[in-house]
């Protein structure tokens, strides 16, 4: 028996090396990960157009934008959107483009008929959680971060299409998750997901790419779709997109006419 006990010993000692890796070849998966999910992210900035997707400076955008409330479309509108690298957007909505919201940094204003409000702090909010997160800050700025992590999480399914989904986590504990075309190595998805300031729990905030165009030799989706916990919230139909036009930043200015109401 105790001759037994000796081999069953014996053996359970070698399939535990055999099945818990060495803390150098773990080291060594997780570098060849990183190394992989670097050369993923290269590939989609050339799949982009490469220089020329890196030096977008402004955008300017045509289009029809719908609004989602729990999976049901509340109807559309034409749609201005006038971007300007890093953190300036302007958004003109309506055929009379009377309703106009203006984000500067960590400001944003609403203007109509009535004058210039700032805009709603639980808006605004939302505006400003996702501005990190936009594949041009994540492709230009988060894969050169000191301290980033990188991840190749290998083969997904990403609206019903194959991909490679990469994982990039940021010296402020922030992650985003890129899913990658395997054939044409452009985004389908990108997904992050935050804390619910009020009830605490984790919300899934994920943006689909779809229907792509080569304009000035940048590759650009025309169709984007933005849910949130799996719903969709907005749809964007783009009919027309320019580059680099030179936008002044005297679009993105406002002066408050409106003071808002104390609740």
């Amino acid at each position: 028996m105790r001759f037994f006990a000796a081999i069953l010993l014996l053996t359970s000692l070698a399939l535990g090396q055999t099945l818990t890796p060495a803390p150098a070849a773990a080291s060594a998966q997780q570098d060849e990960g990183a190394r992989k999910a670097r050369a993923l992210l290269e590939q989609t900035i050339q799949a982009l157009g490469g220089q020329a997707w890196l030096n977008i400076q402004d955008i300017s955008q045509e289009g029809r934008t719908y609004g989602f409330f729990h999976g049901q479309s509340g109807g559309g509108a034409p749609f201005w959107r006038f971007w300007k690298w890093p953190d300036k957007e302007r958004l003109e909505l309506t055929k009379q483009r009377d309703w106009i919201i203006i984000h500067n940094g960590d400001d944003g204003w609403e203007i109509t008929f009535k004058g210039t409000a700032p805009e709603e702090e639980e808006t605004l909010a939302g505006y400003r959680l996702r501005r990190p997160f936009t594949l041009e800050h994540v492709l230009r700025e988060w894969i050169h971060q000191p301290g980033v992590a990188l991840f190749y999480d290998g083969r997904a399914l990403a609206e019903r299409r194959e991909a490679e989904k990469v994982t990039l986590l940021n010296a402020q504990n922030q992650a985003v998750s890129l899913y990658i075309d395997i054939n044409t190595h452009l985004p389908i998805k990108k997904s992050f997901q935050h804390r619910d300031p009020k009830y605490r729990d984790m919300d899934t905030e994920d943006e689909v790419y779809d229907n792509w165009h080569t304009v000035q030799g940048i590759v650009t989706p025309y169709d984007i779709t933005r849910m949130h916990n799996g719903e969709t919230t907005n749809q964007r139909f783009l009919n027309k997109v320019t580059y680099n036009s030179g936008l002044a930043d005297s679009m993105f200015a406002a002066t408050v006419t409106i003071q808002p109401k104390k609740k």
